[in-house]
Protein backbone atom coordinates (compact mmCIF):
# COMPACT_ATOMS: atom_id res chain seq x y z
CA UNK A 1 0.00 0.00 0.00
CA UNK A 2 1.20 3.47 -0.46
CA UNK A 3 0.07 4.89 2.56
CA UNK A 4 1.17 5.11 5.85
CA UNK A 5 -2.17 5.77 7.76
CA UNK A 6 -5.27 4.96 7.05
CA UNK A 7 -8.57 7.03 8.63
CA UNK A 8 -11.78 5.83 9.28
CA UNK A 9 -13.88 8.55 9.55
CA UNK A 10 -17.54 9.92 10.51
CA UNK A 11 -19.83 10.64 12.92
CA UNK A 12 -19.79 9.36 16.04
CA UNK A 13 -22.27 5.69 15.90
CA UNK A 14 -21.05 5.04 12.22
CA UNK A 15 -18.78 2.44 12.42
CA UNK A 16 -15.06 3.76 13.09
CA UNK A 17 -14.00 1.45 15.93
CA UNK A 18 -15.45 -1.97 14.22
CA UNK A 19 -14.68 -1.34 10.72
CA UNK A 20 -11.11 0.10 11.70
CA UNK A 21 -10.25 -3.13 13.99
CA UNK A 22 -11.46 -5.09 11.18
CA UNK A 23 -9.78 -3.23 8.68
CA UNK A 24 -6.28 -3.04 10.56
CA UNK A 25 -6.45 -6.61 11.44
CA UNK A 26 -7.03 -7.47 7.46
CA UNK A 27 -4.10 -5.55 6.43
CA UNK A 28 -1.49 -6.06 9.34
CA UNK A 29 -1.78 -2.53 10.58
CA UNK A 30 -2.12 -1.24 13.88
CA UNK A 31 -5.86 0.78 14.90
CA UNK A 32 -5.91 3.28 16.98
CA UNK A 33 -8.70 5.20 17.96
CA UNK A 34 -8.96 8.92 17.51
CA UNK A 35 -10.80 9.55 20.98
CA UNK A 36 -7.56 8.19 22.93
CA UNK A 37 -6.09 11.86 21.65
CA UNK A 38 -9.10 14.17 23.53
CA UNK A 39 -8.13 16.19 26.45
CA UNK A 40 -9.65 15.43 29.53
CA UNK A 41 -11.31 19.13 28.71
CA UNK A 42 -12.73 17.55 25.64
CA UNK A 43 -14.11 14.40 27.23
CA UNK A 44 -15.51 15.82 29.99
CA UNK A 45 -17.69 18.44 27.31
CA UNK A 46 -19.28 15.47 25.45
CA UNK A 47 -19.78 13.69 28.66
CA UNK A 48 -21.45 16.83 29.30
CA UNK A 49 -23.54 17.23 26.51
CA UNK A 50 -21.70 20.16 25.15
CA UNK A 51 -20.01 20.34 21.32
CA UNK A 52 -16.81 20.46 21.12
CA UNK A 53 -15.65 23.24 18.13
CA UNK A 54 -12.87 24.08 16.29
CA UNK A 55 -10.95 25.70 19.08
CA UNK A 56 -11.22 22.03 21.17
CA UNK A 57 -10.46 20.14 18.00
CA UNK A 58 -7.19 21.26 17.01
CA UNK A 59 -5.12 20.15 20.11
CA UNK A 60 -6.76 16.96 18.99
CA UNK A 61 -5.87 17.13 15.25
CA UNK A 62 -2.18 18.30 16.42
CA UNK A 63 -2.23 15.41 18.54
CA UNK A 64 -3.38 12.37 15.70
CA UNK A 65 -0.77 14.53 13.81
CA UNK A 66 1.82 13.87 15.96
CA UNK A 67 1.28 10.54 16.46
CA UNK A 68 0.80 9.97 12.89
CA UNK A 69 4.39 11.46 12.20
CA UNK A 70 6.11 8.98 14.40
CA UNK A 71 4.06 6.15 13.64
CA UNK A 72 3.74 3.74 10.42
CA UNK A 73 1.12 1.67 8.95
CA UNK A 74 -1.76 2.29 11.38
CA UNK A 75 -5.22 2.16 10.55
CA UNK A 76 -6.92 5.18 12.62
CA UNK A 77 -10.57 6.17 13.85
CA UNK A 78 -11.29 9.29 13.84
CA UNK A 79 -14.34 12.13 13.23
CA UNK A 80 -12.61 14.63 10.86
CA UNK A 81 -15.94 15.95 10.34
CA UNK A 82 -14.43 18.76 8.68
CA UNK A 83 -12.28 19.60 5.22
CA UNK A 84 -10.16 21.66 7.39
CA UNK A 85 -9.99 18.93 9.86
CA UNK A 86 -8.72 16.85 6.85
CA UNK A 87 -6.23 18.89 5.41
CA UNK A 88 -4.38 19.10 8.92
CA UNK A 89 -4.38 15.61 8.86
CA UNK A 90 -3.19 15.01 5.46
CA UNK A 91 -0.02 17.74 6.06
CA UNK A 92 1.25 15.28 8.62
CA UNK A 93 1.35 12.07 6.43
CA UNK A 94 0.77 10.02 3.33
CA UNK A 95 -3.09 8.71 3.77
CA UNK A 96 -6.14 7.79 2.64
CA UNK A 97 -9.49 8.52 4.54
CA UNK A 98 -12.53 5.64 4.24
CA UNK A 99 -16.02 7.74 5.38
CA UNK A 100 -18.48 5.60 6.69
CA UNK A 101 -21.87 7.44 5.74
CA UNK A 102 -24.57 6.17 7.46
CA UNK A 103 -28.22 7.70 8.25
CA UNK A 104 -29.05 9.40 11.23
CA UNK A 105 -32.06 6.99 11.84
CA UNK A 106 -29.27 4.17 12.05
CA UNK A 107 -26.92 6.10 13.82
CA UNK A 108 -29.36 7.29 16.38
CA UNK A 109 -30.25 3.25 17.06
CA UNK A 110 -26.54 2.76 17.26
CA UNK A 111 -25.67 5.79 19.87
CA UNK A 112 -28.81 4.45 21.82
CA UNK A 113 -27.74 0.97 22.37
CA UNK A 114 -23.96 2.00 22.52
CA UNK A 115 -22.94 1.66 26.69
CA UNK A 116 -20.18 3.16 28.56
CA UNK A 117 -19.19 5.61 25.79
CA UNK A 118 -18.73 9.49 26.73
CA UNK A 119 -20.47 10.91 23.45
CA UNK A 120 -23.98 11.02 24.33
CA UNK A 121 -26.88 11.16 22.03
CA UNK A 122 -27.97 14.08 22.53
CA UNK A 123 -24.37 15.61 20.27
CA UNK A 124 -25.55 13.89 17.22
CA UNK A 125 -27.27 16.67 15.46
CA UNK A 126 -24.29 18.64 16.26
CA UNK A 127 -22.09 16.38 14.77
CA UNK A 128 -23.92 16.15 11.47
CA UNK A 129 -24.04 19.78 11.21
CA UNK A 130 -20.46 19.99 11.90
CA UNK A 131 -20.05 17.65 8.77
CA UNK A 132 -18.27 18.73 5.36
CA UNK A 133 -19.38 15.35 3.12
CA UNK A 134 -16.04 14.83 1.23
CA UNK A 135 -17.17 15.27 -2.24
CA UNK A 136 -13.93 16.70 -4.09
CA UNK A 137 -11.72 14.92 -2.08
CA UNK A 138 -9.54 12.43 -4.45
CA UNK A 139 -8.17 10.41 -1.37
CA UNK A 140 -11.32 9.63 0.29
CA UNK A 141 -14.13 7.10 -0.61
CA UNK A 142 -17.23 7.45 0.72
CA UNK A 143 -19.05 4.47 1.94
CA UNK A 144 -22.87 4.41 2.36
CA UNK A 145 -23.15 2.14 5.41
CA UNK A 146 -26.65 -0.42 5.78
CA UNK A 147 -27.81 -2.01 8.84
CA UNK A 148 -25.51 -4.81 7.63
CA UNK A 149 -23.22 -4.02 4.87
CA UNK A 150 -21.54 -7.70 3.41
CA UNK A 151 -17.97 -7.15 2.30
CA UNK A 152 -17.30 -3.85 3.43
CA UNK A 153 -13.75 -4.34 4.20
CA UNK A 154 -13.09 -5.64 0.32
CA UNK A 155 -14.98 -2.78 -0.66
CA UNK A 156 -12.44 -0.80 1.07
CA UNK A 157 -9.31 -2.89 -0.08
CA UNK A 158 -10.46 -2.65 -3.87
CA UNK A 159 -10.37 1.54 -3.47
CA UNK A 160 -7.11 1.23 -1.48
CA UNK A 161 -5.80 -0.99 -4.15
CA UNK A 162 -4.83 -4.03 -2.10
CA UNK A 163 -6.92 -6.81 -2.38
CA UNK A 164 -4.69 -9.78 -1.14
CA UNK A 165 -3.78 -8.55 2.05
Amino acid sequence: MDVDVIFVIGVSGCGKTTVGRQLAARVGYTYKDGDDFHSESNLAKMKAGIPLNDKDRMPWLTSIGEYCRTHKNVVLGCSALRVQYRNILRKTVRCRFIFLNVTRQLLETRLRKRANHFMPTSLLDSQLATLEYPTEEKDVVSITIQEETPDLIEIILSYLGDRNS
